[in-house]
C-alpha cells in the first residue's frame, strides 16, 4: 500500500481522466506560455513533490532532519519562470518548486542534489554547509531564509529601495539596478507584525513616489499550522491599499499564475512600484513532518484539500492542451521520483559537520577590499563633547565612503534627538541621510536590505528600549545570514543606539534603558560603548571599517548622559571635553583604555561608569588610595587575557557595571578572571539592580553612583591588609 495518499490520488486521476477544472480557461499563448514551457513547469512541480515525499522517507530512516515541505504550493514555479535569475528572491520555506524552476535559467545547476544535501544536513550542502535546511543559492540569487516568522520581509523592502539608490549614485551593487525584489510568505505570516510593518513601509515609500520595485507574494493556503485564515481576509486587507497594486491568482492553475506573475513583474519593473501578488493554494501533508493534521482537521477536510492538489490541475492542463497524455505524465512522474531516490542515496553519505569549530566557521563573514576613498578633512582640535565629535566623524565618514547610507527616525531635517546628525542631510542629501518612518523593524530591515546590495548602512535606533520592538531583525536575520550561507551572503552594518541611564531631566524606563543582555548573547554581533568623546570617534570609525572591510554587524551603544557632558568635577572645568583625534584614529576590538597605575584597586568598567569612577577617583585620591581605571570600550569579543594582564598586579578588582546585575558584562569579566586563576576573594562587583529605571528624583537610585563607588572602594582597600606589592595600602 502506498503510504502517500497524494500519489494514489494522482494515479487514480491519471487512470480515470477525472481532471479537476481550473476556474478560468486560459489559452497557452494568452497566459504567456508555450507547450514546452508548460512541460518544464510541470517537471519543476513534480521534482518539488518528489523531494517532499523522499524527505519523509529519509526522515523515517533517520537520514533527514527537517521535513517542512512545499506540497500544495508548487504553483510558485510559474512565478519563478517570469522573473530574471538576477532578481533577488527572499523565499517562503514552501518554495522548493520556485528554486527548482529558477535553476533552469542557469546552466550547470544541480538543485536535486543540493536540496537533498540540505535535507541530510551535510557539510557539502552548497548554501548552508549543513547548518539548516534552507532554500538558497548564491548563483541563483536566493539568500537563505530561516524559519523565523516573516523576518525576511523588511529586508526585501530595503533591497527594493537599494536599486534606486545605486541608480542615483551611479554605482554598482550586488544586483543590476533594474532588478525587482521578490519576497514570498504564507497567509499566516501575513498577520505577523513584521510583515505588516514591511508592507506599510513599502506602501509609505511608494505613496510618496519613492521607487520600490518589489513583488510581495502571499501564498495563501488558508491555514497557519492549525488556525484557519478567515475567508477573504487577505484580499480585503490588501485590495485598494494605498501604494500597492493588488493581483490575485489561482496557484493551482499554472496558466493563471503565470499570467498574473507577468503582470506583477511588468508593474514592478517598469513603474518601480510594489505589487502584492496573492496566490491562492493549498497545504498538503500537514504543516511539517511532525505535524499530525488529523488532530485538528476532519478526514473530510483533509480529503477535500487533497482533491485540490496542484499536480492534478497541471496534469489536466497538459492533457487538455494536447501537450502530454496520461501515460507520458505518469512515466515522467516515476522517472523523476527514481532520479530523486538515486541522488538521495549519494547525498546521505556525504560528510556532516563534526566539530564546534566547523559549525561556527561561518559566523564571522569573510573580508573584502577596503573601499574607502582618500579625502582631505580639516580636524578641529578644539576640545568638544561626544555629540560634537561624533557629528564631525560622521561628516568625514560620509565623504570617505560614498557607499555609506544613514537611516533613522528624525536623523535628517531634525539632526537627531541629540543633535549628532545635524547638517548631514544638507550636505549629503536626503537620499543618503534618510528620514525613516517610525518603525524599528523597518529601520533595521532597511539597513539589512541596503547591506545585502553592497551599501554600508549606519542605522539609528532612537533609544535602546525601542530596540526590543525589533531585536529579531538582528538575532534572526542580520547575525545569521553569514552563518546560514557560509559567508556567501552578508549584511554588514553599523547600528547606532542612544541608551543607558543617568540622563538628566528626561528619565523613565523608555529613555534610560540599561538592558544589554539582549545584544551581548547574539553570536557574531560586536558591541562598542564609548565613555568619552575621543573614544567615541575611535570606536565609530573602527565600526565602519569593520563593516566595510570585515563585513561585520556592529552596534555602537552611545551613552545619552555623556553626549553633552563637558565638565567632570566643577562647572566649567572642561575635563570631559576632548580634542578630535582625527580620521585615522580607530580603536580595535578588545582594545582597553586605562587611567592611572595604582595598585590598591583596579576598577574595570565602561560607558557612564567610567565618568562616575573618575569623579570618585578625586575623593579616593584624597584618602591616599591608589587607583587604576580600565575602560572596556568593547562589550563583546572581550580580550580576557588582556584584562587579566591589566589588573593582575592590583590588590583588589572591582567591576562597576551600570547595567542589570543578571546577565551583565560584569558576570563575564569576573568569570574570565577566575578562569585565569585569580582568587575570587579579590574580585567584586558593583552593578545596577535588576530593575527598570523610574522617573524623577529616583531615576538613578537603582544604578551605581559616585558615592557607592567611593564607599565600596574604601571598604575593599581597608579589608585588604596588603596590596599586590606586599605593602600596607597608602
Amino acid at each position: 500500500m502506498n503510504p502517500f495518499p497524494l500519489e494514489e490520488r494522482l494515479f487514480e486521476v491519471l487512470r480515470d481522466g477525472d481532471w479537476p477544472s481550473p476556474a478560468q480557461a486560459w489559452r497557452l499563448d494568452e497566459a504567456g506560455l508555450t507547450a514546452p514551457a508548460l512541460v518544464e513547469l510541470f517537471e519543476s512541480q513534480v521534482l518539488s513533490r518528489q523531494l517532499d515525499l523522499h524527505a519523509r522517507r529519509l526522515q523515517g530512516r533517520g537520514e533527514a532532519f527537517y521535513t517542512i515541505g512545499s506540497s500544495g504550493h508548487e504553483g510558485n514555479a510559474a512565478i519563478a519562470a517570469v522573473f530574471r535569475v538576477t532578481d533577488p528572491a527572499f523565499l517562503h520555506y514552501r518554495d522548493a518548486a520556485f528554486l527548482v524552476q529558477r535553476s533552469k535559467q542557469l546552466p550547470g545547476q544541480t538543485p536535486i542534489h543540493d536540496m537533498l544535501l540540505s535535507f541530510a544536513a551535510s557539510s557539502e550542502d552548497p548554501i548552508s554547509g549543513g547548518r539548516h535546511k534552507v532554500l538558497g543559492s548564491r548563483a541563483l540569487n536566493v539568500p537563505p531564509q530561516t524559519s523565523t516568522i516573516a523576518s525576511h520581509t523588511p529586508k526585501a523592502v530595503g533591497v527594493a529601495h537599494s536599486f534606486g539608490l545605486w541608480r542615483r549614485l551611479r554605482g554598482d551593487g550586488e544586483w543590476p539596478a533594474d532588478s525587482v525584489a521578490i519576497c514570498s510568505f504564507g497567509d499566516a505570516s501575513f498577520n505577523h507584525s513584521t510583515t505588516q510593518g514591511a508592507l506599510n513601509a513599502a506602501a509609505w515609500a511608494a505613496y510618496q513616489g519613492t521607487p520600490m520595485p518589489l513583488v510581495m507574494v502571499c501564498e495563501d493556503n488558508g491555514i497557519g499550522i492549525s488556525t484557519p485564515t478567515p475567508a477573504g481576509w487577505i484580499e480585503q486587507s490588501m485590495r485598494g491599499r494605498p501604494g500597492f497594486h493588488y493581483i490575485s491568482c489561482d496557484g493551482l492553475d499554472l496558466l493563471d499564475t503565470h499570467h498574473a506573475a507577468c503582470e506583477a513583474e511588468r508593474l514592478a519593473r517598469r513603474f518601480k512600484q510594489p505589487v502584492f501578488l496573492h496566490m491562492h493554494c493549498v497545504r498538503l501533508m500537514g504543516h511539517a513532518g511532525s505535524d499530525a493534521q488529523q488532530a485538528y482537521l476532519s478526514a473530510k477536510q483533509i480529503k477535500a484539500a487533497e482533491a485540490r492538489d496542484p499536480l492534478l490541475y497541471s496534469a489536466g492542463l497538459l492533457v487538455r492542451h494536447g501537450v502530454l497524455d496520461a501515460e507520458a505524465i505518469q512515466a515522467l512522474y516515476h522517472q523523476l521520483g527514481e532520479r530523486v531516490a538515486r541522488v538521495a542515496e549519494v547525498a546521505i553519505r556525504a560528510p556532516k559537520l563534526e566539530t564546534a569549530e566547523a559549525v561556527m566557521a561561518s559566523i564571522v563573514p569573510p573580508h573584502r577590499p577596503d573601499r574607502r576613498q582618500p579625502v582631505e578633512a580639516e580636524v578641529d582640535e578644539t576640545p568638544a563633547t561626544m555629540a560634537r565629535l561624533l557629528s564631525q566623524s560622521l561628516y568625514r565618514l560620509m565623504a570617505a565612503y560614498p557607499h555609506l547610507i544613514m537611516a533613522g527616525q528624525d536623523i535628517g531635517r531634525k539632526g537627531g534627538v541629540y543633535g549628532v546628525t545635524q547638517r548631514l542631510q544638507a550636505k549629503y542629501g536626503a537620499h543618503r541621510i534618510i528620514d525613516t518612518l517610525l518603525d524599528e523593524q523597518s529601520i533595521l530591515g532597511l539597513g539589512i536590505g541596503l547591506a545585502h546590495n553592497g551599501f554600508v548602512p549606519i542605522v539609528e535606533i532612537q533609544f535602546l528600549a525601542y530596540l526590543h520592538n525589533a531585536e529579531d531583525q538582528l538575532r534572526g536575520e542580520a547575525a545569521t545570514l553569514s552563518f546560514f550561507s557560509q559567508g556567501q551572503y552578508t549584511n554588514p552594518m553599523v547600528i547606532r543606539i542612544a541608551g543607558l541611564g543617568y540622563q538628566k531631566g528626561f528619565g523613565g524606563h523608555f529613555h534610560n534603558d540599561n538592558a544589554l543582555a539582549v545584544l551581548r548573547d547574539i553570536p557574531g554581533i560586536l558591541v562598542a560603548c564609548p565613555s568619552n568623546a575621543a573614544d567615541a570617534v575611535g570606536l565609530l570609525q573602527e565600526a565602519v571599517r569593520l563593516a566595510d572591510e570585515e563585513q561585520r554587524v556592529v552596534v555602537m551603544l552611545e551613552p545619552i548622559a555623556l553626549y553633552h557632558s563637558r565638565d567632570l568635577i566643577e562647572e566649567g572645568d572642561q575635563r570631559w571635553s576632548f580634542a578630535d583625534p582625527g580620521p585615522e584614529h580607530r580603536l580595535a576590538v578588545g582594545s582597553l583604555g586605562q587611567w592611572g597605575e595604582g595598585r590598591d584597586l583596579a576598577i574595570v568598567t565602561y560607558g557612564n561608569s567610567v565618568y562616575l569612577t573618575h569623579q570618585a577617583w578625586e575623593r579616593l585620591k584624597a584618602r591616599g588610595i591608589q587607583l587604576r581605571i580600565i575602560d572596556l570600550r568593547w562589550l563583546t569579543a572581550l580580550d580576557h587575557d588582556a584584562i587579566q594582564r591589566r589588573v593582575a598586579d592590583c590588590a583588589q578588582i572591582l567591576c562597576v557595571d551600570e547595567c542589570r546585575r543578571s546577565g551583565s558584562v560584569s558576570e563575564e569579566i569576573i568569570t574570565g578572571l577566575v578562569e585565569r586563576g585569580m582568587e575570587s576573594r579579590r574580585l567584586h562587583r558593583l552593578t545596577a539592580e535588576d530593575s527598570f529605571i523610574p522617573l524623577g528624583p529616583s531615576a538613578t537610585v537603582t544604578m551605581p553612583s559616585v558615592e557607592a563607588i567611593v564607599e565600596q572602594a574604601e571598604r575593599l582597600v581597608a579589608e585588604c591588609p596588603v596590596n599586590a606589592r606586599g605593602e600596607q595600602p597608602s
